[in-house]
């Protein structure tokens, strides 16, 4: 079902409650699609918007680098968006098409755009101790772990994710130890094959960072992590990066199930009249795995806010773009695009070279790829993404992939 010109006006008012990276990017699509109507961007931070990706990256990394915001607040103003920082929705009254905020203000609206995103999983029996515990979802955060990675501190990195493996590079490259404490046997193993988990640990060790596995977090006593086998980590910070969950408590005012986050379509449309989802709160239809999940990644919150903004503006623009995302971790760059959920894996190139790529076969179909410090194969998987592909080309890595798009 496509957008129906009957659902647009572009003098609705649009209430955009998450002023993170999609919130942001929605509210301007919305303006270059030509609505005309009142726009207002609601975020509890008290910061312009922002891009996270930043926070494990520049600002840990660097001690001169300073937040980057999408725009100041005189560029929202100029593109007649209503800015409201440090802003909390109390009560959605839907009826009456109404949001009441925690300060006293209300803000009204035709349709409603949730971008709330997710808040970071939490250590609560680590929690209230003598050892800072800290998750890494805000430039708060950012800021005191910055604070924290002085040459000599013992870091322990609970979870070993993509936040905690680029936590970790960031302590490591600032003179600190680093200890990963993973409750898994290997690391990432839900997002990465086997073949690139077990290179990114290499590279790890090879700076100093020591990985312990099969084990949690138990307490904290006398300086130390207490791990579940009765081991003990001497720690300056505990740094916890176990996942996220989605922010859905404005979407269970107006009945939305919030099993997974917000159920969309390719419209960004909800269950509810009016209503839309964006970004890593809004749950998405994978036909390859047959089920609805979120989707986190920074390409998401940024082209399908874009895509559902435009919808919104009465352009027929439905989003089904494959998942992407990339991490960097010392000089090693990992990119991934689409699912290898189930498919067969093709290795291409040589582990040991440092460059290389698995791809994910199903059918006779690319259905994903993962490449290791190889951007240029990557540019290329991406438009090969659900073609039908010859395996024997994919394992050359002689062969010139472009030549499989014609």
């Amino acid at each position: 079902m496509s957008v129906s010109a009957s659902d647009v006006r572009l003098d609705d008012r649009i209430a955009i409650v998450g002023a993170g990276q999609a919130g942001a990017r929605a509210a301007e699509a919305l303006r270059s699609a030509g609505h005309i109507g009142e726009i207002n961007l609601i975020g509890e931070e008290p910061h312009p918007p922002y891009e996270r990706p930043q926070l494990s990256k520049e600002i840990l990394l660097d001690r001169s680098a300073a937040l980057a915001s999408i725009k100041d607040r005189e560029g929202w103003s100029g593109l007649g968006v209503s800015l409201h920082t440090g802003a909390s929705v109390a009560e959605c009254e839907f009826a009456n098409r109404r949001l009441l905020l925690a300060n006293g203000a209300s803000v009204a609206f035709d349709r409603l755009v949730i971008a709330t995103g997710v808040v970071a999983r939490s250590a609560p029996a680590l929690e209230n101790s003598a050892i800072p515990v800290r998750t890494l979802r805000t430039i708060e955060d950012a800021l005191f772990l910055r604070e924290a990675f002085t040459p000599g501190a013992r870091i322990v990195l609970i979870g070993g994710g993509v936040i905690g493996l680029e936590t970790a590079a960031a302590a490591v490259k600032s003179g600190c130890s680093a200890t990963v404490v993973e409750a898994a046997a290997t690391l990432l193993s839900r997002a990465l094959p086997a073949e690139v988990a077990a290179f990114l640990q290499r590279q790890h060790e090879a700076e100093g960072v020591a990985f312990r596995f099969g084990v949690v977090g138990e307490r904290v006593e006398d300086g130390a992590l207490v791990l579940s086998d009765g081991s003990r980590l001497p720690a300056d910070c505990i740094v916890v990066g176990v996942g996220s969950e989605p922010r859905v408590a404005l979407g269970a005012q107006i009945g939305l199930d919030c099993a997974e986050g917000f159920r969309v379509d390719a419209y960004g449309r909800t269950d509810a009249p009016g209503v839309f989802a964006i970004g890593d709160v809004a749950a998405q239809w994978s036909e390859q795995r047959g089920r609805w999940g979120r989707v986190e990644t920074w390409a998401n919150a940024q082209n399908q806010a874009i895509a559902v903004a435009r919808c919104m503006a009465g352009q027929d623009a439905p989003y089904r773009d494959a998942p992407w995302f990339w991490t960097d971790q010392y000089d090693v760059n990992v990119q991934v695009a689409g699912d290898l959920a189930g498919a067969d894996l093709v290795l291409r190139g040589d582990i040991a070279s440092g460059r290389f790529a698995v791809l994910g076969v199903q059918d006779g179909v690319l259905s994903g790829a993962v490449t290791v410090n190889n951007r240029k194969d990557m540019a290329v998987l991406r438009k090969l993404a659900t073609r039908r592909v010859n395996r024997a080309d994919l394992e050359n890595p002689s062969f010139d992939l472009r030549k499989a798009l014609v």
